[in-house]
């Protein structure tokens, strides 16, 4: 879409302190992609055709050739696969959507798709080393645009399942941190969240028959600029949402991007797979625009434009983050993010942060 305290009985919830390591990214872009592959590799976009790239963790980010004819392309997601390989994805009205492909570091540049739709507009890509990948849009004709991938991107297939369908007041989904997908380390991501007038919801299809079926998200909706900006699952088990044993935790964020200050409607959990949903007793104090769960510390992290903020009971509750004063941080070094990609950070004007995550502590008083 085209967006531009109690934490438990007797416990006073009190800020979290982490460290945001500020990086030196040598552009002004609007930053919105990032893809932290690992061993020191990341990748990073926005507007203006931008792309970057980091082989040391980030001590060095080095600025990509410009896709062809992408200019005044907004890539806002980015899928990587090592040093030398990755999409990149724009986001804008009709042939404005696009995906571009790089296999020599970002030397060079290669088109692989262009928006079909001339009313579409794409909000989240995720692609996996098996090849698999899906891509959504928002819908045109009040069906979302969903495409498939089994070949790494080269050749992409329309989903014309009916459960893609709605009728009534519209719904849409918001490209803010190309993080609308349930990602796992599988290969395997039939799920996405949405909001809009129409509502806000979780779109499921782990079925052998890839069914899509939906369930309410209880966050901020109704309007044009709220809803689910981000999903984020933790997932133990085996593939299958409906089994007994561990269904993967899913933790929904967002609000209303035209109010970043309103807390109220900014998060929700489930612990069953996506089909029942419940308010978050603790919100963030704000609107979010990405969500992702920090292994080491158990902890699920959350950005937006007036801050971070942090759970540790898979999105019950959260506690804002503030800087540590001890490690001499800038007043605004965990404010105005827009994606997360662990321990990645980016954020306008060039805006990349690396999360110190030894130094993310929790604290809590009786």
């Amino acid at each position: 879409m085209r967006p531009a305290l109690l934490l438990a009985s007797f416990a006073i919830a009190l800020p979290a302190t982490a460290q945001f390591t500020i990086q030196t990214s040598n552009t002004t872009a609007d930053l919105r992609g990032i893809h932290n592959v690992g061993n020191g590799v990341a990748w990073a976009s926005g507007t203006h055709g931008t792309v970057l790239r980091t082989e040391d963790g980030g001590y060095v980010w080095q600025s990509c050739s410009v896709p062809p004819g992408g200019e005044k392309l907004d890539f806002r997601g980015v899928q990587a696969f090592d040093a030398n390989t990755a999409i990149v994805m724009s986001s804008g009205p009709g042939d404005q959507s696009r995906l571009y492909k790089t296999t020599d570091g970002c030397h060079t540049w290669k088109l692989l798709f262009t928006n079909p739709d001339k009313d579409g507009f794409w909000d989240c890509l995720w692609l996996h080393r098996t090849g698999h990948g899906i891509l959504l849009g928002d819908p045109v004709d009040s069906r979302f645009a969903l495409f498939e991938t089994s070949d790494g991107g080269v050749n992409w297939i329309r989903d014309k399942s009916d459960g893609l369908k709605f009728e009534g007041k519209p719904i849409a989904a918001f490209a803010a941190s190309n993080s609308l997908f349930a990602q796992t380390s599988t290969g395997y991501s039939r799920a996405f969240a949405t909001g809009g007038p129409g509502g806000a919801f979780l779109y499921e299809a782990w079925n052998t028959e890839k069914k899509w079926s939906r369930a309410k998200i209880p966050v901020a909706s109704g309007t044009d600029s709220s809803g689910v900006f981000s999903l984020g699952m933790r997932y133990s088990g085996s593939m299958c949402s409906h089994c007994e044993k561990a269904p993967p935790r899913f933790v929904a964020v967002g609000g209303d991007y035209q109010k970043p200050e309103e807390a109220a409607g900014t998060s929700a959990f489930s612990n069953d797979g996506g089909y029942q949903w419940q308010y978050s007793q603790t919100q963030p104090h704000g609107y979010r625009s990405s969500v992702a769960y920090d292994e080491q510390n158990k902890t699920w992290i959350t950005v937006g434009p007036n801050g971070t903020d942090i759970s540790t009971d898979d999105g019950r509750n959260w506690l804002p983050v503030r800087p540590s004063a001890s490690l001499h941080e800038p007043e605004d070094a965990d404010r105005n993010w827009n994606a997360l990609s662990l321990p990645y950070v980016v954020g306008p004007k060039g805006r990349i942060g690396r999360l110190d995550s030894a130094s993310l502590k929790l604290k809590t008083g009786k």
